[in-house]
């Protein structure tokens, strides 16, 4: 019997941690990663120097390469020079087939043609 007793005070000891304590942890490590200063990639801090047929589509001589794919689709869209029925092709107008070629190209490969246009 004494052994039953023994048991019963061992259970009675070993309480299991509380689920705020763990919450509350949990809560200090979000607020420290939220308040600390917001790091900058690389690629919107290289600004790049563009080719002449470029900078006419952009409209700038220096930019960074995230903004030179935004001036490019902001052309794109304004000039309508997406394919009406497969959106992923892009049909190149006059302008633009100084910069990506003359046959249609895919909108995934798009920034890769940017290459032979842009230096460091």
């Amino acid at each position: 019997m004494a052994k039953a007793k023994v048991k019963a005070k061992a259970k009675v000891k070993a309480k299991p941690r509380k689920k705020a304590a763990v919450k509350k942890a949990a809560v200090k490590k979000a607020v420290k990663k939220k308040t600390g200063a917001k790091r900058k990639s690389g690629l919107t801090q290289m600004s790049y120097s563009l080719s002449p047929e470029l900078q006419e589509i952009c409209g700038s001589k220096k930019l960074t390469r995230p903004l030179i794919v935004k001036k490019l689709w902001e052309y794109i869209k304004s000039h309508k020079c997406q394919d009406t029925k497969n959106r992923r092709m892009i049909n190149p107008d006059k302008k633009l087939s100084e910069v990506i070629g003359k046959k249609p190209v895919d909108m995934l490969k798009l920034a890769g043609c940017l290459n032979k246009h842009i230096e460091k």
